[in-house]
């Protein structure tokens, strides 16, 4: 059955706290905070998206023990350089050497009026450089509004906040299929835009190099959803499709393909914490992200996979995925079990087999 929101409801899914009555989180956020959103100049900070998830799903007592085997990949905030304001912030955004200084940008921001105001205003601003990052930014200030909508809006959560948007704001960078797109035909389903988008022309660089490739993307939806509830039908749709898809497509590149769907999962994640009419635009440009990803990294040919045991609970599959320890499988089993079902607990599953451990 599916609910309001188009997710497909599942016997099994877990039912998780909306509070972290242990501390653990902000704990951890509190430790996180300190380092960057990057390493080596250009690969993501997963911590605080992967503790968000792991405390979610009744992990809290694993989370400082993977933080600890996590911690040699945290590099510390770079030193700030000028100050960004209301004035000049149009000549910093897409500037990654400014990532210090957008971070505090917004964590004044945050700290002088509800954070539910600053996300409102800067939203539309970023949604256009959506794949920035290979999608993370976005994907973490999904996990961090999931927890301040749970009813905790303290000191730690909301500085994750202000940490995911002020690495939104300096990597923005808008897909050239944003600006503007030139569509294929339309396709009926999300999964069928999915299977019809063409693949760039040279997978052999980064994902920088080929979102630089893409040209065309197939149309969809097949109308604009300027309904607020049909746009966020249709963003369960597509996150849905997303997730089942790596079940068989995953092998093409398995970490990259993760975020085929939990990029567009933040921002269904988010769409509660936004007024309506920012929900439409959203839809598009979380269609454009899973395209772009989609384009980039999948496979000529899907390969058969085994279908998860019929009695495997979705708190079964995430234990497994938290015990395996990979960031991506950690948060990929976290949108699988959003979605719910079989097909996604056998995507989730997928990852597990595909992605090399880390722990």
């Amino acid at each position: 059955m599916t609910d309001t929101t188009g997710r497909t409801d599942s016997v099994s899914a877990p039912d998780p706290a909306p509070v972290d009555p242990t501390g653990t989180l902000d704990e951890a956020l509190d430790r996180l905070h300190a380092a960057g959103p990057e390493r080596d100049g250009w690969l993501s900070n997963h911590g605080p998206m992967a503790v968000e998830a792991l405390v979610r799903h009744g992990q809290a007592p694993a989370v400082h023990r993977w933080l600890d085997h996590y911690s040699h990949k945290l590099e510390d905030m770079p030193a700030p350089t000028t100050r960004i304001t209301a004035e000049n912030w149009h000549e910093a955004l897409g500037d990654p050497r400014r990532i210090a200084d957008w971070t505090m940008y917004f964590a004044q921001e945050t700290a002088g009026r509800p954070w539910q105001d600053v996300l409102t205003e800067w939203w539309p601003r970023l949604l256009p450089g959506i794949a920035a990052g290979a999608t993370h930014p976005v994907i973490r200030v999904g996990h961090a509004v999931r927890t301040l909508l749970g009813g905790g809006a303290n000191a730690p959560r909301v500085t994750e906040l202000a940490h995911g948007l002020g690495y939104w704001a300096a990597r923005h960078q808008p897909l050239p299929a944003l600006n503007p797109p030139t569509s294929l035909v339309p396709a009926p389903s999300a999964a069928a835009a999915l299977d019809a988008v063409p693949p760039v022309a040279d997978q052999s660089g980064g994902i920088r190099d080929r979102l630089a490739l893409l040209t065309t993307f197939p149309l969809w939806p097949e109308q604009y959803a300027d309904d607020p509830d049909v746009a966020r039908a249709r963003l369960a749709e597509l996150v849905r499709a997303a997730t089942h898809r790596y079940a068989t497509h995953g092998h093409g590149d398995p970490i990259m393909l993760v975020h085929a769907a939990t990029a567009p999962n933040a921002v269904l994640r988010t769409l509660p914490a936004l007024p309506r009419e920012l929900w439409p635009q959203s839809l598009a440009a979380a269609w454009a992200a899973s395209a772009a990803v989609t384009a980039s990294y999948s496979p000529a040919d899907p390969v058969p996979h085994t279908a998860a045991p019929s009695a495997s609970s979705a708190d079964e599959i995430f234990a497994r995925a938290a015990a395996h320890g990979n960031d991506h499988t950690i948060k990929f089993t976290d949108t699988a079990l959003d979605v719910g079902g079989a097909t996604a607990l056998t995507a989730a599953l997928r990852s597990i087999e595909l992605i090399s451990p880390a722990l």
